[in-house]
């Protein structure tokens, strides 16, 4: 079964718990008037349960996607950052818009409820120990040479070289983690997604942020551009026909 069918297969499980009012459902709505109108549900659980949990995991944590329980990543993605992408969704990814203007079914008030409650839940103003992350989004061009001079010496030892690495979960050589430049995974992830995950790392998956990387036994701390310029490496490996074995003629 694909990422696609699983997720599908899990939207269906949530709205069917919340359509049949079963009592173990984790955040259904408790009155009959919340079920009858979706708008009125204003609980940060119910409405996280019901449209991020299957995707980013219950409580923010072990999903498919990004982490949102992660204090580093909510140390660098603001409010508004979050509520833009809860809104609009991110174009050619498996995230959909969930704001009535993209054509989901979540009112601005939801969404910021969403934004406001992920934030206090799961932020750690000490996360960053005093130190200064590199920006959310890049304010520079990538250079894919030199990201792959960066990645190799900073990415290989869990990623394997030239992050390819034969199944996720499995290791080749010393790689320990997922393949990085398989077109099926870079088809699913924006470069904003790509940035995101080096800089907060995820930690529920034992990957560090930009300052727990080494090369050898020195540690290293990635720098914005060194972060830009892996990103633009990868990327430079998406393919039109992400998924077939060879490109169409």
């Amino acid at each position: 079964m694909t990422l696609r069918q699983i997720t599908f297969a899990l939207l269906l499980s949530s709205m069917a718990l919340v359509v049949t009012g079963c009592e173990s459902a984790p955040g259904k709505p408790t009155t009959s008037s919340e079920i009858a109108n979706p708008e009125s549900v204003t609980d940060f659980t119910a409405l996280y349960t019901a449209n991020c949990a299957a995707c980013h995991g219950d409580h923010g944590k072990n999903g498919a996607a990004i982490s949102l329980a992660n204090p580093v990543y909510l140390a660098t993605a603001s409010v508004a950052d979050i509520q833009r992408i809860t809104a609009a969704g991110v174009s050619g990814t498996m995230m959909p818009g969930f704001g009535k203007a993209a054509g989901g079914m979540l009112t601005d008030r939801q969404i910021n409820i969403l934004a406001q409650g992920m934030v206090s839940s799961w932020s750690n103003p000490g996360a960053l120990s005093g130190q200064t992350p590199p920006s959310y989004a890049s304010a520079s061009h990538g250079d894919p040479a030199r990201g792959n001079t960066a990645y190799s010496a900073y990415c290989s030892r869990c990623h394997g070289n030239e992050g390819q690495v034969a199944s996720v979960g499995l290791s080749t050589g010393s790689a320990k983690a997922g393949p990085l430049v398989d077109p099926a995974y870079l088809a699913l992830i924006s470069d904003q997604g790509l940035r995101s995950i080096i800089i907060a790392g995820q930690p529920d998956q034992g990957m560090p942020d930009w300052r727990g990387h080494a090369n050898g036994s020195q540690a290293h701390v990635l720098s914005d551009q060194e972060i830009t310029d892996i990103v633009a490496w990868l990327a430079s490996h998406r393919t039109e026909t992400p998924g077939q074995p060879y490109r169409q003629q």
